[in-house]
């Protein structure tokens, strides 16, 4: 009996020390593993902070090594940005920030992204800056649009930079327009607004040890700086061609973080991808400007074609979709609904030049709600954060087509005489079977009725249908 027992026992420490053993070579993995997120030429908004949150979060829950933000981003909403900065500066993992790939830029948003991190990173030919807050806007809604009209039209006149033309010689100190000026001329609120942002981009590039100065004006000129000239001003702490260099570099860095210094060793470390999910690359599609606001449209038009065309179903149920997700994404952007109601407005004046009489001016009227209201939907000084004019003047004049296609073929079909039931009957032309004095039968429609005259009416001769009284017509002679 001795024999078993012991056997039993000696099985049971196998499986107890392999246990052990995958658990300790499962947690050395964990420990050595180093995650690697991407934001590739995306805007910062509530999708992307989303993302980044829980990748942070990943990353703690496996102890990995570091987590590496390979960024490429014009920008976004500060709102959003102020999320990740407070998420990044509790995280107890390291954190990388490394503007890549080569072409790659940090533009407003990715500035405070990158000096909240604890080792900033850039690749070769890449660009940071131009910090200035996105809700900063000077002027009216007309200065604003007289903006938009000349940003479109210097873009289309603009040649294209060649590397062999010579630089544009600046203007001089004093002459050079900056957006600072622009701005503290016009809004108290926006003079606020970036008073407390260069604040806050001071204070975070205080508490990783970065260039202050060149952070406060970034935000306050706009100010872009190359991957060297970064280096060199002690904004980032690397410059680094591709992920495998970048870790080499990493090798024995120490950052500092809430619970302590941590050294990283990532020179063999294996390197784990944490892609977006598909609801997050659907939501970070919808939070387009452009496709929010085509969403819109497509909204808008699915309901009004199922108010006019009952009973189809389809545009009703397509077009409710659409607008809901317009307006989730709306929550999003920076929108002025000064421009939802114009837009509004435009539809109802398009829909109400088919019933009133006004020689083209409700159209003219409708047609410039709807570009007014279309270049005031999106309340923002950057272009990528804008629904491009270009997109605008051909949504407008289709909208306009289909408005007064859809709603002249309603009146019309509202104008039309009726052709049956009794209605039908009245104005119809028959022929009188028998003499009609003042009764007798009439041949309509294929089929004889009673009919009655006031007058005489000869057996054979033309009759037409006053009206119907039940299954008898009053008709008259012709």
């Amino acid at each position: 009996m001795a024999l078993p027992r012991l056997a039993v026992w000696l099985l049971a420490g196998g499986l107890l020390l392999t246990l052990l053993g995958r658990a300790a070579q499962g947690a050395t993995d964990d420990a050595a593993a180093v995650h690697l997120v991407r934001i590739d030429n995306q805007i910062i908004n509530p999708v992307t902070a989303e993302y980044l949150i829980a990748a942070m979060d990943r990353a703690e829950a496996a102890r990995a090594q570091c987590l590496i933000i390979e960024l490429d981003t014009p920008g976004g909403l500060l709102e959003s940005t102020r999320t990740i900065v407070k998420r990044m500066f509790s995280a107890e993992v390291p954190l990388v920030v490394y503007v890549a790939p080569s072409g790659a830029r940090a533009g407003s948003a990715g500035v405070f992204l990158t000096l909240a991190s604890h080792v900033a990173v850039m690749a070769p030919t890449t660009t940071i800056g131009a910090a200035h807050p996105v809700t900063v806007e000077g002027g009216g809604p007309i200065k604003k649009l007289i903006r938009r009209f000349k940003d479109e039209q210097g873009k289309e006149s603009s040649p294209p930079s060649s590397p062999l033309s010579p630089p544009k010689k600046p203007l001089a100190e004093k002459q050079r327009p900056t957006e600072v000026e622009e701005v503290t001329e016009v809004d108290p609120m926006s003079e606020k607004i970036l008073h407390d942002t260069v604040a806050w981009v001071s204070a975070i590039a205080q508490a990783r040890g970065r260039n202050v100065a060149w952070a406060r004006q970034s935000v306050e000129a706009s100010v872009s700086s190359t991957e060297a000239e970064a280096l060199a001003a002690h904004v980032v702490d690397l410059v680094a061609r591709n992920i495998p260099e970048l870790l080499t570099q990493l090798e024995g860095r120490t950052v500092q973080l809430p619970h302590g210094p941590v050294t990283l060793h990532t020179q063999d470390a294996q390197i784990e991808r944490r892609d977006m999910t598909q609801r997050q690359r659907l939501l970070l599609v919808i939070t387009n400007p452009t496709v929010a606001y085509l969403l819109m449209m497509l909204g808008f038009w699915g309901l009004f074609t199922e108010i006019t065309h009952p009973g189809l179903g389809f545009p009703g149920i397509a077009g409710a979709m659409c607008l809901i997700l317009a307006l989730f994404a709306f929550q999003t952007l920076p929108i002025n609904y000064a421009g939802v109601t114009l837009i509004l407005l435009g539809l109802a004046l398009l829909i109400a030049e088919v019933k009133v009489v006004s020689y083209g001016l409700l159209t003219v009227g409708g047609l410039t709600c709807l570009t007014l209201g279309s270049l005031m939907l999106i309340d923002s000084p950057y272009a990528f954060l804008r629904v491009s004019l270009y997109v605008i003047l051909p949504i407008v004049i289709a909208t306009a087509g289909i408005a007064l296609f859809l709603v002249g073929a309603v009146v019309r079909t509202h104008r039309r005489q009726v052709t049956t039931g009794a209605e039908g009957l009245v104005g119809a032309v028959g022929v009188a079977q028998t003499d009609l004095q003042p009764a007798g039968h009439v041949f309509l429609h294929g089929e004889s009725w009673q009919a009655v005259a006031p007058q005489l009416v000869p057996k054979g001769r033309k009759v037409r249908v006053v009206r119907v009284e039940g299954l008898t017509l009053m008709v008259e002679g012709m």
